[in-house]
C-alpha cells in the first residue's frame, strides 16, 4: 500500500514487512519543513506499535540528497531563548528508539538534520559519490544539542565530527566506509536492490533480540549526559545567527562578528 501526498512531505510504501519513508521536498534537496519533522514523529510513533513492520528504510526522493538540512524559513521567526534543538532532540529520539532495525539509503547529501537522521539509523548504505557533513559554521551559525553530539561522536568518532563542525567540511562516502560508519556503498542504479537484500536479511531474525540490542546500546550512549543550554541559548540568541539566517535566505555569505 502506498500513500502520498504533494510535496514538501514524507511519502509511506509497505513492502511485505518492510515500510519505506521518503523526504519528498526535491526543489529544496528533500530539505525539512517543520510539517516534516511532526510526520516523521507521527511515523515512527505508529510505527513503534506495528509489530507486523520487521525493518524500516529512509530515502530522501530523487538522487541529489537524502536530506539537506532544515528548511531555513522557519528559522526567520523563531523566537529568543526558544529551544530549536532540544524540539528537534524529541522528534529523532523516536526515530532512535524504533524497535526494529532501520536503514539510511543515501544519494547525494546528508547534511545537518540529513547526517542526524541518517546516524539515528541503524545501518547506512550510500551511493560512491555521496557527501556528509553539518556546515553550521559556514552556513547559519547555529550548534547541535549535547545528546547529538554524543551520538554523533560515537558513531563517527570525536576526530570526524570536529571535522564537519570546525571546518565546514563535506566528507565523501569512501572515508566513512573506511571508517564502519557505511555499511556499504553502491551505485545508483543498484542501490535500491542492495538495500532491500539488507532489509531482508534483518527481517528474518529475531526481532526482540534486536529490538533489546539497539536499545540498550541507545540508553548506554545517552546515559549521563551534561546540560548545555548556556551554550545552546548563546548560539541561537547571537546576532551571527541571526546574520546566518539572512544571509543564507539573501544567498550572501554571512559576516560572522562573534557576538
Amino acid at each position: 500500500m502506498t500513500t502520498s501526498s504533494t510535496p514538501p512531505c514524507l511519502d509511506l510504501q509497505i513492502d511485505g514487512n518492510v515500510e519505506w519513508v521518503t523526504f519528498n521536498n526535491p526543489a529544496a534537496r528533500n530539505a525539512l519543513t517543520w510539517p516534516m519533522y511532526e510526520e516523521l514523529k507521527r511515523i515512527c510513533d505508529s510505527l513503534a506499535n506495528n509489530p507486523e513492520i520487521r525493518v524500516v528504510i529512509f530515502r530522501g526522493a530523487g538522487d541529489k540528497a537524502f536530506v539537506s538540512g532544515s528548511d531555513i524559513q522557519q528559522f526567520i521567526d523563531l523566537k529568543e531563548d526558544e529551544a530549536y534543538e532540544v524540539a528537534v532532540d524529541y522528534i529523532f529520539s523516536s526515530l532512535q528508539q524504533l524497535p526494529m532495525p532501520t536503514i539510511a539509503m543515501i544519494e547525494g547529501l546528508a547534511v545537518g538534520s540529513g547526517l542526524l537522521m541518517a546516524t539515528f539509523c541503524d545501518f547506512r548504505i550510500s551511493t560512491p559519490d555521496a557527501r556528509f557533513g553539518i556546515p553550521v559554521a559556514k552556513t547559519l551559525g547555529n550548534c547541535l544539542s549535547p545528546s547529538n553530539l554524543s551520538w554523533l561522536a560515537a558513531h563517527l568518532g570525536a576526530p570526524t565530527v570536529k571535522k564537519m563542525l570546525l571546518t565546514a567540511e563535506l566528507i565523501k562516502a569512501p572515508e566513512l566506509l573506511a571508517s564502519g560508519y557505511l555499511y556499504q556503498t553502491a551505485e545508483s542504479a543498484e542501490i535500491e536492490s542492495v538495500t532491500n537484500l539488507l532489509a531482508q536479511k534483518l527481517a528474518t531474525l529475531a526481532p526482540i533480540t534486536q529490538k533489546a540490542s539497539k536499545l540498550t546500546l541507545a540508553h548506554l550512549l545517552q546515559n549521563n549526559l551534561p546540560d548545555c543550554t548556556d551554550l545552546m541559548r548563546e548560539t541561537y540568541n547571537s546576532k551571527d545567527f541571526r546574520e546566518g539566517v539572512n544571509a543564507f535566505l539573501e544567498g550572501r555569505p554571512p559576516q560572522w562578528i562573534g557576538k
